[in-house]
């Protein structure tokens, strides 16, 4: 007795259901592609909202300073939204929700790359549920600054106050596991400095906190200090970078200040969309953005506070932070740190 070969199913015309199925698949794919080119030239039509997860400095600074060129570009309005809390999560997590039309972005800090590696649980996934513009703007490095009434001047006098304070040294951040916690608790391990944490909402609640000396120190962004620098009302004693900030460079570095070891850069500044917004879209946003960022006027704006304007496509970003999650995972481990 024979076996019988199973055949493809046949339609009625007499094609192969399965090359009709495969045919269908392509013109929805075909049909998909094209709503998405329609919908970037017909972007935007509307104001636009940038969710920036922090609340006052970086990277409100950079929403703001890029909004104003990508609204002249457009014709239509960039309205910042500021959902500080959680280390940016609040924020993303409104976005990630967000409808994906190109109307609801986020513009975030590196600690988009941090918090998987300190949070067990995330109410979205940084990879999945969101897509990557662009690096908008990074900054070289940071400046550890200390409270100016303090009998400071240098690191060495830093560690010598410390060893004398005893244990009344604290240190501020914008968040546990925030880049600027991080920042600090390397220097401070190479420095041999034990300090306490105190962490805060923002970057501005932080630095007002050590020129009102809640706090002693803080190692920050220029983005976040530079005025308060200029202004006196903090005390720069190292910038963290293998050489002296163009911004202050009377500043040591810290391995000029005898601490190895300790350098950590500033971090960037990035664009996202909710995930399943059109490619078309992403390839718009982004080349609005370079626009944006090739005017002088912004040039000169991130300059100002230390920031260099990046635009790095969406690929590049993209491989940029799949890295960098996996490197601060494993700071986090080592060094042993842990979200409340």
């Amino acid at each position: 007795m024979k076996t019988r070969r199973p055949s493809a199913a046949i339609a009625r015309d007499g094609s192969p259901r399965i090359t009709r199925l495969a045919a269908r698949l392509v013109a929805s794919t075909v049909l998909l592609a094209a709503s998405g080119a329609t919908m970037a030239q017909g972007w935007p039509n509307r104001p636009v909202k940038l969710v920036v997860p922090f609340g006052p400095g970086a990277p409100d600074s950079v929403a703001r300073i890029v909004a104003q060129p990508l609204g002249t570009q457009t014709g239509q309005t960039f309205v910042i939204d500021n959902r500080a809390g959680a280390n940016g999560i609040i924020g993303a997590e409104l976005v990630a929700r967000a409808a994906p039309d190109g109307y609801t972005l986020l513009l975030t800090s590196v600690s988009f790359s941090v918090n998987p590696g300190m949070e067990k649980r995330l109410p979205f996934d940084p990879l999945r549920d969101f897509v990557a513009v662009s690096n908008v703007a990074d900054q070289e490095a940071m400046f550890v600054i200390v409270n100016p009434a303090l009998p400071i001047h240098s690191v060495r006098d830093l560690v010598a106050w410390s060893r004398q304070a005893e244990g009344r040294l604290s240190f501020a951040s914008i968040g546990i596991g925030n880049t600027t916690h991080l920042a600090a608790e390397l220097f401070n391990l190479r420095a041999g400095i034990k300090a306490t944490h105190v962490p805060y909402k923002g970057g501005a609640q932080a630095v007002a906190a050590v020129m009102a000396g809640e706090v002693q120190m803080m190692v920050v962004p220029p983005t976040q200090s530079i005025e308060q620098i200029r202004a006196g009302r903090v005390r720069p004693l190292a910038y963290t970078y293998r050489t002296r900030s163009a911004l202050m460079p009377e500043v040591p570095t810290t391995a000029e200040s005898g601490v190895t070891g300790a350098e950590f850069d500033g971090g960037w500044f990035g664009l996202f969309a909710p995930a399943l917004t059109p490619p078309a879209l992403i390839e718009r946003l982004h080349a609005e953005l370079r626009t944006a960022l090739a005017n002088p006027q912004t040039q000169s704006r991130l300059s100002a506070l230390g920031l260099r304007g990046i635009g790095s496509s969406p690929d590049e970003f993209k491989r940029q932070v799949e890295t960098e999650m996996r490197q601060f995972a494993q700071i986090i481990q080592t060094a042993g740190i842990k979200s409340e």
